[in-house]
């Protein structure tokens, strides 16, 4: 007989890890790539989590909380991307003055807020995101972005693995397709983090002590 949902998650990976005291939030890859009809990247559930995730960067914003953006852009000759541009050759279309390699003006970054450029899916794979994370004394990593069986989820795997409490508001995420979306969110919930509402999020941000992980 095979086993049920409850004998195989129930006790076993239903574990919470809750928030600490000094989050940021790591905004990955929302950009006009995949918010523009037409692109060949174009995703309605990203374009969704870029409008739900505008009041969450106004709450970190209030609190004082450090956000961070990433986005994606390669070398013209795509030698930067690896087998990743080759397995992906839509990628490679992402480059420097390329208009949708730019990050949606809905979450368009402060001049004071980061940007990583990235070429591959997790935000700290060859980028600085570690270190300034340790050097902010960041204990919880709150994700937005896209795509949520990609980039988010490398992030939330490499976010657990490098010492972070990983918060995933499930509004603030999106993918082209429902299904991997769904799996990937119940997969980083049950292994890797806890995916909550956005309304929680904003709560705990809001409680914040203004400046609390500057």
């Amino acid at each position: 007989m095979a086993a049920t949902r409850e004998q195989n998650y129930v006790g076993v990976f239903d574990g919470k890890v809750g928030y600490g005291t000094r989050p940021a939030v790591v905004v990955i890859d929302f950009t006009l790539a995949y918010t523009t009809p037409g692109s060949p990247f174009f995703a309605e559930g990203v374009v969704r989590a870029v409008a739900d995730t505008v009041p969450l960067l106004a709450a970190a914003r209030a609190a004082g909380v450090p956000v961070i953006h990433t986005r994606v852009e390669y070398h013209p000759s795509g030698a930067d991307g690896g087998w990743f541009v080759r397995k992906v050759p839509a990628l490679r279309k992402m480059v420097a003055g390329e208009p949708l390699a730019q990050i949606d003006p809905k979450v368009a970054p402060l001049p004071e807020e980061v940007v990583l450029v990235k070429q591959y899916p997790s935000p700290f794979f060859g980028t600085p995101l570690g270190p300034m994370l340790a050097a902010m004394g960041v204990d919880t990593l709150i994700l937005a972005g896209c795509s949520t069986s990609g980039c988010v989820r490398a992030g939330a795997l490499d976010g657990v693995q490098h010492g972070y409490r990983v918060i995933v508001p499930r509004e603030c995420v999106g993918d082209r397709h429902d299904g991997p979306h769904d799996a990937n969110l119940f997969d980083i919930h049950a292994k890797y983090g806890d995916v909550v509402s956005r309304e929680e999020v904003v709560s705990y941000l809001t409680g914040l002590p203004r400046g609390a992980a500057t």
